[in-house]
């Protein structure tokens, strides 16, 4: 059984990136729009957010006001303590 796309990439340093994407509406320039965009990324670099922000700066008409980002690594090493003795039960 093949592990899926998401787990390897938690195996390999990547973490659950949420970015909320604020940006002024092409027709109706005063009015701000919020798009929530999330996917598996590195940070501090966040080069898949980048690219997906270059793609719409290219691609999409509504201009960026701001990005806020949440990162958090779903897997990381495991936390574990040394007993020094034996605890028997009877």
């Amino acid at each position: 059984m093949k592990a899926s796309r998401d787990f390897q990439l938690q195996i390999e340093g990547y973490g659950l990136t949420t970015a909320e994407i604020h940006y002024w509406m092409p027709d109706h320039p005063s009015l701000l729009q919020q798009f929530i965009w999330q996917a598996y990324d590195v940070a501090p670099g966040f080069p898949t957010l980048q690219h997906f922000l270059d793609h719409w700066r290219r691609e999409i008409e509504g201009v960026l006001h701001s990005v806020r980002i949440a990162h958090k690594r779903l897997i990381g090493p495991a936390e574990w303590r040394a007993i020094d003795g034996v605890i028997r039960i009877n």
